[in-house]
């Protein structure tokens, strides 16, 4: 096809096809800048995943789109204890992998071995848990969310609305981020606080305890999950324990986002786990190509953001494609 044009046109498409061209060579000069010696980079995410959490799947998407768009490969492991998840951590820096992203649920279980990684030179980003512990380990950059400061704020919310008394239930005792959320909640709500201990994720035992829980006090008025998996099982146990207690809880994921809308659990807690993944995994990136840090000391805060009834609908579509 023939394009004809006066000379003042011809002149116009010069320019526009000269500044396209200007921005092409920009943008490959940035590339070129931004990784000049070629090389292609291994990172690894270890996180303390125990099995059956969704909220781990959301974290793994957000680090494979980071590593898909930076063109690095991603080492995905867990551990769902010290132990196992030390483990994962020893065999990743004995790889020599370029860079770590790193869950700090057992900080003293893992600060030896981010100490060896730092000192054998691989750049290491604390993310969603040990937020009051990643600075004395050495890390240089921390994405999540203040976990005490969220619990914090259920607790005034929970004075807003007048509750009384609170369960906040753990389903995976030890891990430090999940006590501070306790402990928050209690720092600053008025009423009477407790936490209820499950063993890990078996939802029938799970639902049992809260259940028996709220059959023996039924004065709590309110139940903390401290991760969405929970809420539909404590939404349910309430229900057979004839117990008008509300749920509320931490995080999101498509059933427990659905209960919101439905006002059968009142509220919960977005930390944004697709993007802390997905930001660990860039921040190590850019550390490696660009020598760059973020956060200025401080951490990367991903929440806490209440999500209610009045305004799941700007997030649903967003939690039905994986991202929140």
């Amino acid at each position: 096809m023939r394009l004809f044009t006066n000379g003042r046109g011809r002149k116009r498409l010069i320019a526009s096809a000269l500044v396209l061209g200007l921005a092409a060579l920009g943008m490959a000069g940035i590339a070129s800048a931004a990784d000049q010696n070629g090389q292609h980079y291994k990172i690894a995410l270890i996180t303390h995943a125990q099995a059956g959490d969704t909220f781990w799947d959301l974290v793994r998407k957000g680090a494979t789109a980071a590593a898909k768009k930076d063109n690095v490969d991603l080492i995905y492991l867990h551990g769902d204890s010290p132990d196992k998840q030390a483990a994962k951590l020893q065999n990743v820096i004995t790889q020599h992998v370029d860079g770590i992203a790193l869950t700090l649920a057992f900080p003293d279980a893992m600060k030896p071995l981010v100490q060896q990684a730092l000192k054998d030179g691989i750049p290491v980003v604390g993310v969603n848990s040990g937020f009051s512990s990643w600075k004395s380990m050495g890390i240089p950059m921390y994405v999540g969310q203040d976990e005490t400061l969220a619990g914090q704020a259920i607790g005034k919310r929970l004075n807003e609305e007048g509750a009384k008394s609170e369960l906040c239930v753990d389903q995976q005792q030890g891990a430090v981020q999940l006590a501070a959320r306790c402990k928050g909640v209690a720092d600053t709500f008025k009423g009477k606080s407790e936490t209820l201990y499950l063993e890990g994720y078996d939802m029938s035992k799970a639902r049992s305890r809260i259940m028996a829980k709220l059959m023996q006090d039924p004065q709590i008025d309110t139940v903390v999950t401290l991760g969405a998996p929970f809420a539909p099982v404590a939404v349910d146990a309430a229900k057979k324990a004839h117990s008008k207690a509300d749920v509320v809880t931490f995080d999101l994921n498509p059933r427990t986002a659905k209960l919101v809308k439905e006002g059968k659990v009142k509220w919960a807690v977005d930390q944004q786990p697709w993007l802390q993944g997905y930001e660990a995994v860039d921040l190590l990136y850019l550390n490696l190509t660009n020598g760059d840090t973020l956060g200025g000391g401080n951490a990367v805060l991903t929440g806490p953001a209440f999500v209610t009834k009045d305004n799941i609908d700007k997030v649903m579509k967003y939690v039905e494609r994986g991202t929140r």
